[in-house]
C-alpha cells in the first residue's frame, strides 16, 4: 500500500510543480519572449515562452492529438506494470510517479491550450537550440531512474546468484573430501 501512496504523491507533486511553472511563464512572458534569469549563462540558458504541439523537446510538431492519446495509453501501461512491480524496487514508485506526473502536466496543457507550454531554453549557438518544460524533464528523469534501478537490481541479482553458486560449489567440494 505504501508504494501506491508514494506513486500518487509523486504524480501530484510533479504535475503541480509543472503547472505552477507554466502558469508563471504564461503570466509573465509574452509568446516567444526570452529572459535571462542568470545573465552569465546567456545565451546557453534562458527562459523563452513557446508552444509545442508535438512530443517532448519539440519532436513531431504536427502530431499533437496523437501524443495526447499516447500519453493516456502510456499512463495506463505504466500503472498496469507498476501494480506487478517487484516489492524491493525502492525508487520505482517515485520514478513512475514522476513520469506519470510529467505526462499529466503535458496532457493538461494539451487539453487547456491545444499545445504544450515550453520555456526552458538551452542552446549552443550555431549548434543546437531546444525549448522544453519541467514535465519533459520529469519524464526523462523518471525514465532514467527506472532504468538505473533496473540495472542495479539486475546486478544485485547476478551477484547473489554468483554467491549462491560459489556457496553450492564449495559445499560440493567439501563432500568429496
Amino acid at each position: 500500500m505504501r508504494k501506491w501512496f508514494i506513486l500518487l504523491g509523486a504524480i501530484i507533486v510533479a504535475a503541480i510543480i509543472d503547472q505552477a511553472s507554466k502558469g508563471w511563464i504564461v503570466d509573465n512572458l509574452e509568446p516567444y519572449q526570452s529572459v535571462q534569469p542568470i545573465p552569465t549563462l546567456a545565451p546557453f540558458f534562458q527562459l523563452t515562452r513557446s508552444s509545442n504541439t508535438g512530443a517532448a523537446f519539440g519532436i513531431l510538431p504536427a502530431a499533437g492529438n496523437l501524443f495526447l492519446l499516447l500519453a493516456f495509453l502510456i499512463i495506463g501501461i505504466m500503472l498496469w506494470h507498476f501494480r506487478s512491480a517487484a516489492p524491493g524496487a525502492r525508487f520505482l514508485p517515485l520514478a513512475t510517479g514522476i513520469v506519470i506526473g510529467g505526462a499529466f502536466g503535458n496532457v493538461i496543457d494539451r487539453l487547456q491550450y491545444g499545445h504544450v507550454i515550453d520555456f526552458i531554453h538551452y542552446q549552443i549557438p550555431g549548434l543546437v537550440s531546444n525549448v522544453s518544460n519541467l514535465a519533459d524533464h520529469a519524464i526523462v528523469g523518471g525514465v532514467l531512474l527506472i532504468i538505473g534501478e533496473s540495472f542495479l537490481r539486475e546486478r544485485k541479482l547476478k551477484a547473489e546468484g554468483a554467491a549462491e553458486s560459489e556457496s553450492a560449489d564449495s559445499g560440493t567440494d567439501r563432500s568429496r573430501e
